[in-house]
């Protein structure tokens, strides 16, 4: 037997196909992504819609991990709990079984073809076409590894050890051990399944054997999101461990009833009574497994779902909230390279870390007021020292957008993407002229003992609110794209105007008070006022940006 040439198509195969489900799933990404992201956050509402649109989701997406990620996201952000959480990712799980499903159809003598078309659409159509040829050729490169994969195992068929191998994996624990070792060695379930079900075609697994490889795959892609949830926020290590907890849960429940699992199969799927023996066995085995697989995902969701607020419980005791010594030092809470290839997803992913280093920004301004004008030294370096967080998220997210720049964008996403750099860099601007410009003020004030005012800084403090209020605004319109709020931003600047020339106004007039260092006052004052229309000025921008 030419083992060297099995092997060598085996891996082929196999990277082909991990390689066409890889490019389809982008395609697919890519023309439904937006849509799905919808349907995701509006249809969480309750457990059974979360499995509804997990399933959903994940089988138009194809990623159940980048189906994670978003929950990760949803639940960061608080549009989402936990416990609603495991719903969708239970539904996660039936959305991957529509893999199994496809490859069970014995469509791979159409590979090439795909393959053909769909590189004819990718280079010849426009941008939008062109991911649905991408998609096409993904399929296409899928079909074509499983077809060499199966061709590299018909002569495994009349090779004793390998049939005595395959009928120990009659044995639930050995199947399923072995099939989480492969599926955390290639990092896929739906790998693993491909494989199973091309060994069904082939005559050599049967039914039991079957459905313990893919019980063991439910539990070998448990590796893949506990690798992706290392060093991430506890939500995504939440996410990961209900992922997890789910899964092996499932398993321990199905593996003393596999018999009763695959009669179940049997009586659901299609027989052929003509066919005798390997035949027989190769054209109604690989439809069961498939079957099999979506049923046992499906029953599992029915049986746990109520249990759903034990699971959250149990992981948040499991990954409890970091210490605050350990959450002092400033990193992103929501960048994700996972999500680099959904564009769309990952903009989103962006606003949301831009509100995390925007509420960083809004602290920074809300203590400048006090600070500035009435504040010690030591008080004054404290607020200096908060822009340097602001940098670090700043540094980051821009690198993170830079990153999805490099990605191919359709020309609505490629507006976005420049106007949440200018809102990223407005908020940086923000951070600077209080760091540079509102903390230099104050030290003025400390090191030569100037007073200010009651009336005075009331005045200043109905700027400084006025400012507030139109960050804050400008805020909610960049990060949740509320045109209102970016209305009221720009329509503040009338009355802001007016504002600081009242407080100009007040100045001139305690110009000629009677008091200790009224020149120095009056400078600090009049600045203080030019520096919050200076922040003002970058709220407009920011405002524009959401509108």
């Amino acid at each position: 037997m030419q083992w060297f040439e099995i092997f060598m198509k085996l891996c082929g195969g196999l990277a082909l196909f991990l390689f066409g489900m890889e490019t389809l799933a982008d395609g697919l990404k890519a023309v439904a992504g937006s849509r799905m992201k919808k349907v995701l956050r509006r249809l969480t509402g309750n457990r059974v819609m979360g499995v509804v649109t997990g399933a959903f989701v994940t089988a138009v997406i194809q990623s159940s991990s980048v189906t994670t990620v978003l929950v990760v996201g949803f639940i960061s952000a608080g549009l989402m709990s936990l416990a609603q959480s495991v719903g969708v990712i239970m539904g996660a799980n039936i959305g991957t079984t529509i893999t199994a499903q496809v490859i069970a159809f014995k469509v791979t003598k159409y590979a090439l073809l795909l393959v053909a078309v769909g590189y004819g659409i990718t280079f010849t159509a426009r941008k939008r076409w062109g991911e649905h040829g991408r998609m096409l050729m993904g399929l296409g490169l899928l079909f074509l590894g499983m077809l060499m994969m199966g061709e590299a195992m018909v002569p495994l068929r009349s090779h004793p050890p390998f049939l005595d191998w395959m009928a120990s994996m009659s044995t639930p624990g050995y199947a399923i051990l072995a099939g989480a070792a492969f599926t955390a060695v290639v990092q896929s379930s739906s790998a693993t399944t491909a494989v199973v079900i091309l060994l069904a075609q082939q005559g050599v697994v049967d039914l039991a054997g079957g459905i313990g490889l893919c019980l063991g795959a439910n539990i070998g892609t448990c590796v893949t999101a506990l690798i992706a949830a290392v060093g991430r926020p506890r939500e995504a290590m939440r996410a990961a461990v209900v992922h997890v907890l789910f899964n092996v849960f499932g398993v321990l429940l199905w593996i003393g009833l596999i018999e009763h699992l695959a009669l179940i199969s049997e009586t659901v799927s299609p027989s052929h009574p003509e066919l005798q023996g390997a035949d027989r066995i190769a054209a109604e085995t690989p439809r069961r497994i498939a079957n099999a697989h979506s049923i046992f995902n499906l029953l599992n969701a029915m049986v746990l779902l109520p249990f759903a607020g034990l699971f959250a419980r149990v992981v948040e005791w499991m990954v409890p909230d970091r210490s605050l010594r350990h959450e002092a030092q400033v990193r992103a809470k929501y960048l994700d390279d996972h999500l680099l290839d959904t564009p769309s997803f990952a903009l989103d992913h962006a606003r949301l870390e831009i509100l995390h280093m925007g509420n960083r920004v809004r602290h920074m301004l809300e203590k400048a007021f006090p600070v500035v004008l009435t504040g010690t030294a030591e008080e004054l370096d404290k607020l200096e020292a908060l822009d340097d967080d602001v940098d670090i998220l700043h540094g980051t997210i821009v690198e993170y957008l830079g990153k999805i720049s490099q990605r191919s964008l359709p020309e609505e996403l490629t507006t976005e993407l420049v106007q949440l750099f200018e809102a990223v860099n407005s908020l940086e601007s923000i951070g600077d002229l209080i760091e540079r410009n509102l903390v230099p003020l104050g030290r003025s004030r400390v090191n030569d003992k100037v007073q200010i005012s009651k009336a005075t800084s009331d005045v200043l403090n109905g700027v400084h609110q006025s400012v507030t209020k139109a960050y804050e605004a400008a805020l909610l319109a960049v990060t949740q794209r509320n045109a209102e709020a970016g209305d009221l931003v720009l329509s503040m600047k009338p009355d802001l105007k007016g504002q600081a020339e009242e407080a100009r106004q007040h100045e001139l007039k305690r110009l000629i008070a009677s008091e200790p260092n009224r020149v120095l006052a009056y400078s600090i004052e009049t600045d203080y006022v030019e520096h919050l229309m200076q922040i003002f000025y970058f709220c407009r921008r920011m405002a524009r940006v959401g509108r």
